[in-house]
């Protein structure tokens, strides 16, 4: 049986490890410090003595294929970017929910609608940790969701607080500290990749997936590492300061807003010195199997692309619907919705083809391992 020594093998030493975290949140032994994550959010051992080699952790890895016939038929996904019912343009109704977002704020709008019209207790998240980065949390109130609205650029890894907060032993026993919580449905916000390696759990029936009741995905160029020498190498190879950024998003470029109100637009590949080393070889651009997945590409400025892939998905959009969101008027842009998913599909296309070019490459080269 394959285990964590062999996704060492097999993930991290080509540099296919997209750091997740789903190995290490849903190890088996994770209780017994069998596995860690370091401080850069790499998986590793804690106690190679302590792991029971279940192979769980190897089966649910995004990189390795044993389950992917699975979720794709669970998830009744189809070429070219999975399962899409309904694609459209949106924004929070509330322009209060609107004022910290980066781009409309629908996110945060339908995690507030589920959690006060009582569908959700609570959602796994990331809130700001600093100028322009993040730490994962599960917000469990009201203001916590709020407080988590906006763009996150460094790798966040949002997997991790679920083995702070959940049991991960599929006994009644264990499980119990969790129901007496009350954090028995909760929503997942989560990159292309922590999306995948959630519904590999799901699909064994790993507790507690069966707590999480629906996934938003996020739209990924890529997760970068954001140091204080990357921040001071994109300022200065692009003539500005951050003491003057009011906020940064990603579109069709990544966005630089100034408090002067200027905006500097660089291209996604002037920020490629900074991204993680298996992003190059991922091809989900739309989080294909989420619920929902959103991003700013193909949307006006103060709107968000949206993407309906499932019945739930549908529901709980057509329940906010002029409620707590709104969609872009169509008096102004007829095609609104048909060019969102223009824009969507070329960037999906684009990443997809990287990914197979760089999967040959890498395939015709020698092993580069990554520390």
């Amino acid at each position: 049986m394959e285990t964590f020594f062999n996704l060492i093998q097999e993930v991290q030493k080509p540099g296919l490890c997209h750091r997740c975290g789903g190995c290490v949140t849903f190890c088996t032994a994770i209780n017994f410090g069998a596995l860690e994550l370091d401080d850069d959010g790499k998986p590793r051992y804690g106690d190679i003595e302590k792991c029971i080699e279940c192979g769980l952790c190897y089966s649910i890895c995004p990189e390795i294929n044993e389950l992917e016939e699975e979720i794709r038929r669970e998830a009744a996904w189809s070429a070219p970017d999975g399962r899409i019912i309904e694609t459209t343009v949106a924004r929070a109704k509330d322009p209060a929910g609107r004022k910290n977002a980066t781009d409309g704020g629908v996110i945060t709008a339908l995690l507030l609608h589920l959690f006060d019209s009582g569908r959700i207790d609570g959602a796994i998240v990331t809130k700001p940790a600093g100028p322009f980065k993040r730490r994962p949390c599960l917000a469990t109130a009201r203001e916590e969701i709020a407080d988590a609205a906006g763009f996150y650029f460094d790798t966040s890894h949002g997997m991790k607080h679920m083995s702070d907060k959940y049991i991960t032993y599929s006994s009644i026993e264990e499980f119990a500290p969790m129901v007496t919580k009350g954090l028995r449905r909760v929503a997942l916000v989560g990159t292309p990749c922590q999306i995948n390696a959630f519904r590999r759990m799901e699909a064994m029936g790993i507790v507690p997936s069966d707590s999480i009741t629906v996934c938003f995905g996020l739209f990924c160029s890529g997760n970068f590492t954001f140091t204080d020498e990357d921040q001071a190498k994109l300022a200065a190879d692009h003539d500005f300061s951050w003491n003057d950024v009011k906020k940064i998003n990603i579109k069709q470029t990544f966005m630089v807003h100034l408090n002067n109100g200027e905006k500097r637009q660089i291209p996604l590949e002037d920020l490629d010195f900074m991204k993680r080393y298996a992003c190059n070889y991922c091809a989900d651009y739309t989080a294909e199997f989420s619920d929902i997945s959103f991003g700013g590409i193909g949307a006006a400025d103060g709107w968000t692309t949206v993407i309906i892939r499932t019945p739930l998905g549908r529901a709980i959009f057509a329940d906010a619907r002029n409620r707590a969101i709104e969609e872009f008027p169509a008096s102004d842009n007829p095609a609104f919705a048909s060019e969102a998913a223009g824009a969507m599909r070329r960037a999906s296309e684009k990443k997809k083809k990287m990914a197979a070019e760089n999967r040959q490459e890498l395939g015709a080269k020698p092993v580069n391992i990554k520390n």
